[in-house]
């Protein structure tokens, strides 16, 4: 019998949160069937960016107040999926809310922290919420991250075919599929995608995000920044590993570049762009380098510019998006919490402990009834 879920998501990029309305049967994944978009309202959103950087001290009251606000623009967005699709509320077995990350060190606090208040949902929509995926995988050493890997793999995974995942959120992750076996995969977080890139267009222009790549394919290559950039640490480590806006930030850049406020911003836009396609390429080739084909899905699909150079980066894989595979890119996130969701009610794992590093395999989130 075919039952609905909905997951809700939003990124490190804090640009908006997706909702999708799901199909599953026998607990697989059939179909997306419908999609929202929503956002943060102007004030609360830079206020969200502040915290993630961990750049300014919060109050609990504060903090309490973002998790509230953060419950209310979710609950929002699914309300206005749900009215969208002309969808009853009391037809979804749940919703999976991943929430949004402010704070994540697995090794170092070991704590992954995200807002939105799930009990809050829940009673806004009347329908049971599953949230806070990741910290039962942090509580068995595990870096409750990246979560996407175990879908991926539910997805597009063929033992006629090497294949990886690359989504291109805030921070760009691989999964490596080497065959159809779930205990062949491996997950990690490469380094940043978009939120350099988006937050340096906001600086300079104050657009959330460089439509297309246009402002970076007008900029030209700056060598020297791109060495400085790619001599971080983080890049060479091994995996399993994660990482997030707490690291990669403008604050970040400006410490590696101490003539950075004197550059042409066009060309740092090209430079960053540049960071993200060879922190891929870099790590693709050095855990899959007999990869042949690369589906590539999130936000970033949709910057033209970065899509462009990162096939020319890869002449010898077939580059191309979720979309050819049948789920809009914007969408995969999204589904996979609903998925997630999904496998909580059956008390199935959510995690990969070859993804994550945990001890073991664990049934990932808390049940929160309306």
């Amino acid at each position: 019998m075919p039952e609905r879920y909905i997951g809700a998501m939003s990124g490190t990029s804090q640009d908006g949160i997706d909702a999708v309305l799901a199909e599953f049967e026998d607990g697989r994944f059939v179909s997306v069937l419908a999609h929202w978009t929503g956002h943060y309202e102007p004030a609360l959103r830079p206020a969200l960016l502040e915290l993630s950087r961990e750049a300014t001290p919060v109050t609990l009251a504060g903090y309490a107040r973002l998790d509230r606000q953060v419950a209310d623009v979710f609950a929002d967005t699914v309300l206005a999926l749900l009215r969208s699709a002309g969808v009853d509320p009391r037809s979804v077995r749940a919703v999976g809310s991943h929430g949004q990350t402010v704070f994540h060190d697995a090794k170092g606090v070991q704590s992954s922290l995200q807002l939105g208040d799930p009990s809050r949902i829940a009673a806004r929509l009347g329908i049971p919420v599953v949230a806070d995926f990741r910290r039962a995988d942090v509580a068995l050493g595990g870096h409750g991250a990246p979560l996407l890997p175990v879908f991926h793999h539910a997805l597009f995974a063929r033992d006629d075919e090497i294949r990886a995942v690359l989504n291109l959120g805030g921070i760009a992750n691989l999964t490596l599929l080497p065959n159809a076996d779930p205990g062949q995969v491996r997950g990690f977080d490469c380094g940043p995608a978009n939120c350099l890139m988006d937050e340096w267009i906001e600086h300079h222009q104050g657009k959330t995000c460089d439509l297309d790549g246009a402002w970076a394919g007008r900029g030209t290559l700056l060598p020297d920044l791109l060495a400085a950039l790619m001599s971080e640490p983080y890049f060479g480590l091994g995996v399993p590993k994660s990482t997030g806006r707490g690291l990669f930030n403008l604050d970040w850049v400006a410490a590696r570049d101490p003539v950075l406020a004197g550059r042409e911003p066009a060309d740092v836009q090209r430079s960053l762009c540049e960071l993200t396609v060879r922190t891929v390429v870099q790590a693709l080739q050095r855990e899959a380098p007999a990869t042949r084909r690369l589906i590539v899905c999130g936000g970033g699909t949709r910057n033209g510019f970065l899509m462009h150079c990162l096939g020319a980066a890869l002449p010898q894989v077939v580059v191309e998006t979720a979309g050819d595979h049948g789920i809009e890119p914007q969408c995969v996130e999204a589904a996979a919490f609903a998925w997630l969701a999904c496998r909580r009610l059956r008390g199935e794992a959510g995690n990969l402990p070859s993804v994550t590093g945990a001890r073991r395999a664990a049934v990932l989130g808390g049940v929160y009834a309306p």
